[in-house]
């Protein structure tokens, strides 16, 4: 992606923007892990404007997330052979980074995303992902489960009121949202993707370079 602003600023201050926002967008999708050697993503500032990014900081990056994360969205909503455009939000981690972790396992998990595919609500396939996260003190009396605002399993258990129209009616929508707590802290890490479609494998199958 080439951004481009007309605020007046320097390299140092555009690339530590641009970072923020990266981190929070581009670098949070996957469509099935793989990455490309020409990925990129630059930011360049014209100046015309004459107002010194200083001035603006915190509107300037504030747009400039929403700019990202509309772009990085795009992309994946534009994955080979999606259907569905998914969020993986983990919250209570020990860290931001075991959310992470374990919002990545669940979205490159291929049985995760062809149960997406099919909206078909296996839960069991989304709580093995989580159990298999490199993270360490995870206990599965620690998780809970939602599909949109479904809860599906709660303490690690198949939630009491849960039933599988209600999963199903989830699972069968465009946009989705797996959210997944595995303790008690304030973290949170959402990571975007897609569901893995018949589609996706004949594309890459006829795919030449």
């Amino acid at each position: 992606s080439f951004i481009f602003t007309d605020v007046k600023s320097t390299q140092a201050k555009l690339q530590q923007c641009l970072t923020t926002s990266v981190n929070q967008s581009f670098n949070r999708i996957t469509v099935d892990g793989d990455t490309s050697t020409n990925d990129a993503c630059t930011l360049s500032a014209t100046g015309a404007s004459g107002v010194d990014i200083h001035d603006c900081v915190d509107e300037f990056q504030r747009a400039l997330d929403e700019v990202t994360q509309s772009l990085a969205h795009q992309i994946i909503k534009d994955g080979e052979g999606a259907t569905k455009f998914v969020e993986v939000c983990v919250k209570g981690g020990v860290s931001n980074a075991d959310c992470l972790e374990v919002a990545y396992t669940v979205a490159h998990s291929p049985l995760v995303k062809t149960a997406l595919f099919a909206s078909d609500a296996n839960w069991g396939r989304i709580l093995a992902a989580v159990g298999r996260a490199n993270i360490s003190g995870l206990t599965i009396e620690d998780i809970n489960i939602y599909l949109n605002e479904v809860s599906i399993i709660q303490a690690g258990e198949p939630d009491e009121s849960y039933t599988e129209v209600a999963g199903s009616a989830e699972m069968a929508k465009d946009t989705i949202v797996i959210t997944i707590e595995i303790g008690e802290s304030d973290t949170q890490e959402s990571v975007w993707t897609t569901d893995f479609s018949y589609d996706y494998v004949k594309i890459n199958a006829e795919y030449r370079t």
